[in-house]
């Protein structure tokens, strides 16, 4: 497609595996950023062993001095707030799975503040006038920093390896590279079900929104785009990678094979291959999938991979490795782990009393849209039938919601037909709705990653929000961690209602 990548052809002797040496970048190739591992949360795994089989070495369940300072917080709260309804049922239901979580970004972001003019225009990369237009329907001018630092090298036919937090706009980072490759470097159509360049994403909902974003940048190009996720009629999507040419085709692991194996689908003239949320893939345990699929694409010397993950720890820059042919890696991270539009509040609230709390919430804001967010699915399925009783406009997302009726309650939320969103972590990382104007964490994550996810949720595009965090004598063991995550103490407050 380039001159890089015809150089990677020429320095090619064999037809190497995937995890051979490569051969080396031109010598006028743009000074590389290097590709650092975070440190291993568990003790190395045997070198032989595949990484996306490793299982982490068991760890206490609260270290001894996190269990302190948890401890020290359970007595905080329990000298702040009554003591628990004795009327009150504990939850029944074994605590499930959390499911695996969407990480869907912004399209992109075009902040109306004092550093824009300091910011790359989109105008300055040169991309096909059809391409700007769509932007500009959009509303975006200026790139976001993991845009500013991925399409240089992208555009220019490199292999990136990105590392950047939910909603900096890495979605649209991808989609640029790709829908201007193949504008600038047109092809005889491929056959039926034989893409140009392949998205693979971890979930349905991030698939689905990467698609909807590739169709709104690519709609004056005339690209066509296939989505192929598990749960919608598999048929309906032979007959889309059939119609005709397919350009880009978004899909998750476990459909991709099945199509595969059925010969609907031939990867064999893939030219871009963009892997999402590689961090994600692996703790769902979809690797062996992903090799399997990468293996069906043409050898990482004669395509062009873009590697993207929220983090880069040991196992997941081993796969970047053997993925991707000397890419130039670029990392973004924000200097505060929680967006500065959100303000974060914490109530202390005993476990009686989060229902009736957040009830009187709802009703003092009566023109405020919310998320409210419960670590498992019968909690969610409670509080949602309690809110109804109640007579609030409420709908659920969870994985126990059939994929349909996923999508009409996030089309009727976005549109305002729905007040109140009640959802477990999956919708928390995928749902893409500028207007929310609470978050609510009805119980607190375990996991720290998780809490600035779901409160990324509001406080996008440039508004502000308010996130309200219910802190009982349970939550207090999750707050330590959290506030080492965001590296702050946090001041628990009474309700302000």
């Amino acid at each position: 497609m380039t001159d890089s990548r015809d150089q990677k052809q020429a320095n090619e002797q064999t037809p190497d595996t995937e995890s051979q040496t490569d051969a080396k970048r031109p010598e006028q190739a743009p000074e590389q950023e290097p590709l650092q591992a975070e440190p291993a949360q568990a003790p190395a795994q045997d070198s032989a062993q595949d990484p996306a089989t490793q299982e982490p070495a068991p760890q206490d369940p609260v270290p001894a001095p996190e269990a302190a300072e948890a401890a020290s917080v359970v007595s905080t709260v329990a000298d702040n707030i009554d003591a628990p309804d004795p009327e009150a049922a504990p939850a029944s239901e074994a605590a499930e799975t959390t499911e695996a979580a969407e990480t869907t970004d912004a399209l992109v972001t075009d902040e109306p503040d004092d550093e824009a003019d300091e910011r790359d225009r989109f105008a300055e990369y040169m991309l096909p006038d059809d391409l700007l237009r769509a932007i500009e329907d959009l509303g975006f001018t200026h790139c976001t920093p993991i845009q500013s630092a991925t399409l240089p090298y992208s555009l220019s036919d490199y292999d990136v390896t990105g590392q950047a937090q939910t909603g900096t706009g890495k979605t649209a980072a991808f989609l640029v590279t790709i829908l201007t490759q193949q504008y600038e470097f047109p092809k005889r159509p491929n056959p039926p079900g034989t893409p140009r360049a392949l998205v693979l994403a971890p979930t349905r909902e991030l698939a689905i929104q990467i698609e909807q974003d590739g169709q709104l940048l690519g709609k004056y190009l005339g690209t066509h785009i296939v989505n192929v996720v598990g749960g919608m009629d598999i048929n309906h999507q032979r007959g889309q990678l059939s119609d005709r040419p397919v350009d880009i085709l978004v899909a998750t692991p476990g459909r991709l094979l099945d199509l595969i194996q059925r010969r609907v689908v031939d990867l064999g003239q893939v030219e871009i291959l963009v892997i999402d949320e590689a961090d994600r893939m692996l703790d769902m345990g979809f690797i062996p999938d992903v090799r399997r699929i990468v293996y069906k694409t043409p050898h990482k010397r004669r395509r062009q991979t873009l590697f993207f993950s929220a983090t880069f720890n040991d196992d997941v820059m081993r796969l970047a490795q053997q993925w991707t042919l000397e890419p130039v890696h670029v990392a973004i991270t924000p200097e505060n782990r929680a967006t500065d539009t959100v303000d974060q509040k914490f109530w202390l609230v005993t476990a009686g009393e989060k229902s009736s709390t957040l009830i009187k919430l709802i009703q003092s804001e009566p023109d405020c849209k919310l998320m409210v967010f419960a670590n498992r699915r019968d909690q969610t399925r409670s509080l949602h039938d309690h809110l109804k009783k109640q007579g609030i406009s409420v709908e659920m997302l969870s994985g126990e919601v059939p994929q349909r009726k996923r999508l009409s309650v996030l089309d009727n939320f976005k549109r305002g037909k729905i007040q109140v969103l009640v959802a477990t972590d999956v919708a928390g990382r995928g749902i893409h709705v500028d207007d929310v104007t609470h978050v609510i964490n009805y119980d607190l994550p375990e996991d720290p990653e998780d809490y600035v996810h779901r409160i990324g949720r509001t406080g996008r595009a440039g508004a502000s929000g308010i996130s309200i965090s219910f802190i009982s004598e349970d939550d207090a063991f999750n707050l330590p961690a959290i506030e080492d995550y965001l590296g702050e103490r946090v001041e628990c407050v009474q309700p302000e209602l």
